[in-house]
């Protein structure tokens, strides 16, 4: 076994334990061991600076606009919208052997470093635990300490290789693949829009290394970072942490424009990447709330002021499921259809109005 693959061998032992308790069924955190950064406002987040102009924490005016989407928005394009439904509604459970069968798994995947590991587990206890969730999906959690979006590139790399551990271990195949959500970061981010491009370009080798590795992986959401209490140096420091938003931003918007490299629709040529969009936008300036109210408090963190706390992973556990409960491109697939839930909900007690159209 090559030093890498050892390194990756006693990430999972020993550090994989300790993440996973500091989630959302972790006991209380130790005194002390929540985060005491200073708070010092960085920026607007993307989802409320629309065409706004976003002016960089010391530097100053950077040139470049906020929305999760082109022109400020945050909505999909009509064409990119209703492309996403027309595959979500392609979505199916499916056999080892990747045919359509009713006994078959629809595989959703994680694709991360640490705090994604966290706040997946986070969100996959929850969607467990919720009567709507379709009993086809497995939520597979293969994103891994330590492993950033470098670790990513080589399709060859240690972290390739836990995912497909991990899918043998739970009895699944490769060829049930079809969902992803992505959260990756860079180590140094100090440089934009440098190192943001940097970014960018890993993710979109990233992608294409799902497809190759999983041809029926159909969908990625991708989220950013959640915001940091440490600036310009620490772990993933502002205001890089909030500049990841921009990676993911770019990255998608080149498949909206038709980047070849990121093609996702078979008649416009070879089939190299999934569908791309944003899930849920986790970046929150800190105490000054968002336009739906979010904030990111000190408490949301552990004593490094980067990685979530029990209340950290659940705030954003609950906005994964939302999102993956209600989306338009998610629901037909990752919910009961109401006709199965009702009677699930009639003897749970747990009633709530059904999913939309």
């Amino acid at each position: 076994m090559g030093f890498k693959k050892t390194c990756v061998l006693l990430l999972i032992l020993f550090v994989l334990p300790l993440f996973a308790w500091i989630d959302a069924e972790a006991v209380p955190l130790r005194e002390g061991s929540v985060c005491t950064g200073e708070f010092i406002p960085v920026s607007t987040p993307l989802t409320d600076l629309g065409n706004g102009e976003y002016v960089r924490l010391s530097t100053g005016a950077t040139g470049f606009s906020g929305g999760l989407y082109p022109d400020g928005s945050n909505a999909r394009p009509p064409g990119h919208e209703r492309a996403g439904r027309a595959i979500s509604r392609q979505i199916t459970p499916l056999d080892p052997s990747g045919v359509p069968s009713p006994d078959g798994r629809i595989v959703m995947l994680s694709i991360g470093m640490s705090n994604t590991y966290m706040e997946f587990r986070g969100f996959a206890l929850m969607a467990r635990a919720d009567p709507r969730l379709n009993p086809a999906v497995a939520l597979v959690n293969g994103a891994q300490p330590g492993m950033v979006a470098t670790e990513w590139v080589d399709p060859e790399a240690p972290s390739w290789d836990n995912v497909e551990s991990l899918l043998s271990s739970g009895g699944l195949s490769p060829l049930q693949v079809q969902v992803a959500w992505i959260k990756l970061t860079n180590i140094y981010m100090a440089q934009f829009p440098q190192s943001t491009q940097k970014l960018q370009d890993d993710l979109k080798v990233v992608v294409r290394n799902l497809k190759a590795k999983y041809p029926n992986v159909r969908l990625a959401y991708l989220s950013s970072r959640t915001r940091s209490y440490t600036y310009w140096y620490g772990l993933n420091p502002e205001p890089g942490a909030f500049e990841t938003g921009f990676a993911v931003k770019w990255l998608v918007e080149a498949q909206i424009n038709g980047d070849p490299e990121l093609n996702y629709h078979p008649g416009n040529g070879p089939v190299v990447a999934p569908y791309l969009s944003w899930g849920p936008y986790l970046w929150a300036d800190g105490l000054n709330p968002r336009s739906d109210g979010m904030v990111w408090v000190q408490e949301d963190l552990v004593k490094d002021c980067t990685h979530p706390s029990p209340k950290g992973t659940q705030k954003i556990g609950s906005q994964l499921l939302d999102f993956f409960k209600n989306d338009p491109t998610t629901r037909s697939w990752f919910v009961l259809p109401y006709r199965y839930y009702f009677p699930v909900a009639l003897a749970t007690g747990v009633i709530d109005d059904p999913p939309g159209p």
